[in-house]
């Protein structure tokens, strides 16, 4: 970490040339991440995974404004390693947070309408060619991509529950909806495939950009509708409400939507959770949970009652 640590003070000092002041490092599932004052600093193993390349490429023909400009990118040695690195401009605010605590209905549905605004404007987008490439690489997202894709990870993962971690009623549950899932997704817009709270900044109650394009690729809105409304704790009937009226989407339609997207990334991840118990097991209890509200506690439908 202290290696890290003067990486990234010297890639942003380049980037800004000069001094960049203190860095603090922040938490991140996959990367070291330094920020400063005016620059961000995204660092990863040059072996590790390819998405930060998927974001650096995307970074300069993404929407003016939607998310931190690049300032520079590529690799730099530290002792005896090679790092991928990314260095952004600090854009000005703060991540509202997964489940959005503190806000109240009234900023809920602001940040909402904000957060519809800016995606809204994405799924627009036409890409150039180059771009165009990038986001149409495979790339394993575990989301939802069709009935049939989506029976085989229910299978799988009953295949690989030999000590009965997952309850058979929860089994049944994630293969009901595979069966009434839609026969298969479109890959028709650019979609940013993880814009949860935590990949937003947010100054005075205004949504300043989005983050980490690193999953982005084709997809359907409903991919990123998804992540805007499950990851509003209490406010979700709120989001889900604004992402209705503002995209004209009947809310029976954008709740199933939601409910098979996230019986997608449960299996998915589930899965990954029970090939390797020991090094997942956090993941493992916190995705039991989530699926247990997803079947048990009909968690799309539980206000249309």
């Amino acid at each position: 970490m202290r290696g890290d640590h003067d990486a990234a003070r010297a890639i942003a000092a380049a980037a800004l040339r000069r001094d960049p002041g203190p860095m603090a490092v922040v938490e991140s599932s996959s990367h070291h991440v330094y920020v400063g004052s005016d620059a961000v600093v995204k660092l990863i193993g040059a072996a590790g995974h390819s998405r930060l390349d998927r974001e650096i490429a995307l970074a300069g023909d993404l929407p003016a404004g939607l998310t931190a400009p690049l300032l520079s990118a590529g690799f730099h040695r530290s002792g005896t390693r090679d790092l991928r690195y990314a260095c952004y401009a600090r854009v000005p605010g703060a991540a509202p947070g997964m489940g959005l605590p503190g806000a109240d209905g009234v900023m809920a549905r602001s940040l909402a309408r904000a957060a519809v605004g800016r995606l809204r404007r994405l799924h627009a987008w036409i890409p150039s060619d180059a771009a165009e490439q990038v986001l149409r690489r495979p790339l394993d997202h575990g989301g939802f991509t069709s009935r049939c894709a989506l029976r085989a990870q229910v299978e799988e993962l009953a295949a690989l529950d030999r000590s009965g971690t997952v309850p058979r009623r929860l089994l049944d549950g994630l293969g009901a909806i595979a069966e009434r899932a839609p026969l298969y997704a479109q890959a028709r817009v650019p979609v940013h495939a993880d814009c949860h709270w935590d990949n937003w900044l947010v100054r005075d109650r205004s949504v300043t950009a989005l983050l980490d394009f690193e999953w982005a690729r084709y997809g359907e809105p409903a991919d990123d509708w998804f992540f805007l409304a499950r990851f509003s704790g209490p406010h979700t009937e709120a989001v889900l409400d604004v992402i209705a009226r503002m995209t004209g989407s009947a809310p029976e339609t954008l709740r199933a939507q939601c409910e098979v997207r996230e019986a997608a990334h449960l299996a998915a991840d589930l899965r990954i959770a029970l090939g390797d118990p020991d090094a997942h097991a956090r993941m493992a209890a916190d995705r039991l949970r989530a699926l247990d509200e997803l079947i048990v506690g009909r968690y799309w439908w539980r206000h249309t009652r």
